[in-house]
């Protein structure tokens, strides 16, 4: 098979790639079903299923996790002898957050400067996209060559660990010599990159509680102990004086050998507004990918609009902590709690609960595999070749699979791309990486299938 007629393919399908991503979007998946419609997620697996059903996938099935959300799955038989390669992605989205930061309706594909806007359009219902453009374009060129398992998953984003249960139960679904991950991204817009590793991920619940109640500030202010304030300098103890996360017991200080991130193209990439410091020591690269990071995800306590003139009784917090490999992040759990704990001032009541944890992950990158992506990637790419990046968010299905299948190759890629601002507002997807990267898959999969 020739490359040019592959390449032309995927650009003939990229408007029908377009519109199969506008209607995933327009669900609203978060698998929060406390805040959105369980219907709008179930809807989501249904058109997953159609679609997968349409390009010749066998055993499609919707598969009920423990976790309480759905699961897609199929099988795409390959020729006789031919190895297995499993696509993973997910369909469930992070919430818009501030409705009024986005230009456009978060649950509406729409294209603006050349991008293609909506929650999701590039974490991770553009990384299903991809596969499916992928598969179709080989179909078009004489067939996949390669045996295909997809797996879309309904929960990613909640970390609750539903579809990594499920696989351990049934050990046997996803069995495959190489995995796909599509939910990682490139270095940067036009610079192929394969994510080789991911930092892990404890995620803890601390509620404060000094008094019975809420007292007027003005009459025992001075005296009664604040929970809100106990609570501030519980966060506070999480980071040194130079912003570095410091969790007693947690080592800090690795390094990265990876690609290079200037500063200042991280400063542009994260929007720092001028004259802010970025926080922490060594290089970005060592911050983003070799040591932990503490974040405060949010604050239970009266909003300034509705404030009134009280000591608090009560407050509580969600902190996040990502972990590099080489950490465990059950262990983490443990001495960040027990750090909360130590550090809580005045004899305040504190609990700490756990919401989610996920492990990091690093990948071999001297497996074949990784040699048939590079080939395919610098095709895809004219002028490129593969770099090795990280990434700081987790993925905690990656060490499930790695764990049950230790002989697969897992490569991870996607859309993700600074510009692409994941999990914030204004989310898109630069539609020419979406066929560069489709392109590569494709390769990808005709040069394992020689070499796998």
């Amino acid at each position: 098979m020739s490359t040019d007629p592959l390449a032309a393919t995927v650009a003939s399908l990229m408007p029908g790639a377009r519109a199969d991503l506008a209607e995933l979007v327009a669900f609203r998946s978060v698998a929060d079903f406390a805040h959105f419609p369980r219907e709008e997620s179930e809807a989501a697996a249904r058109w997953i299923t159609e679609a997968l059903r349409a390009e010749g996938f066998q055993d499609v099935a919707v598969l009920d996790t423990p976790d309480g959300t759905q699961s897609v799955y199929g099988h795409l038989p390959g020729p006789e002898g031919a190895p297995t390669v499993l696509l993973y992605a997910h369909y469930d989205v992070q919430p818009p957050l501030d409705a009024s930061a986005w230009l456009t309706p978060p649950f509406e594909l729409t294209e603006r400067d050349g991008r293609w806007y909506g929650r999701g359009a590039a974490d991770c219902k553009g990384g299903l996209v991809m596969h499916l453009v992928a598969l179709r374009a080989l179909r078009a060129n004489g067939g996949v060559p390669v045996g295909v398992k997809i797996i879309v998953e309904g929960s990613e984003e909640q970390g609750t660990g539903g579809l990594e249960r499920y696989a351990e139960q049934h050990p046997e679904l996803l069995r495959a010599d190489s995995i796909v991950i599509g939910d990682a991204g490139n270095f940067r817009t036009g610079l192929p990159t394969a994510t080789t590793i991911l930092r892990g991920m404890t995620l803890v619940r601390v509620d404060m509680e000094t008094l019975e109640g809420n007292l007027h500030s003005g009459q025992f202010g001075g005296a009664a102990p604040d929970a809100l304030a106990a609570l501030i300098r519980v966060l506070d103890s999480l980071r040194a004086p130079d912003g570095s996360t410091t969790v007693d017991g947690l080592p800090g200080t690795g390094g990265w050998e990876g690609i290079d991130y200037p500063e200042e193209s991280f400063r542009a990439d994260a929007h720092v507004l001028d004259g802010v410091e970025l926080i922490g020591s060594g290089t970005v690269a060592d911050r983003l990918w070799a040591r932990p990071a503490v974040t405060v995800l949010g604050i239970d306590c009266p909003s300034v609009a509705e404030a009134t003139p009280s000591v608090q009784a009560r407050a509580r917090a969600l902190v996040s902590l990502r972990v590099p490999p080489g950490t465990d992040a059950a262990e983490a759990t443990r001495l960040l709690a027990a750090h909360i704990e130590a550090r809580t001032p005045w004899g305040a009541r504190v609990r700490v609960e756990q919401a989610g944890e996920g492990q990091p992950f690093r990948a071999d990158t001297s497996s074949p595999a990784y040699g048939a992506m590079a080939t395919a990637m610098a095709t895809a790419y004219p002028g490129q070749q593969m770099q090795f990046a990280g990434q700081g968010g987790s993925i905690p299905l990656c060490n499930t699979l790695a764990a049950l299948y230790p002989q697969a190759e897992i490569l991870l890629i996607g859309l993700s791309e600074p510009e692409a601002r994941i999990h914030a507002a204004n989310e898109s997807v630069a539609p020419q990486e979406l066929e560069r990267l489709a392109l590569a898959e494709a390769l990808f999969l005709t040069e394992y299938a020689q070499h796998g």
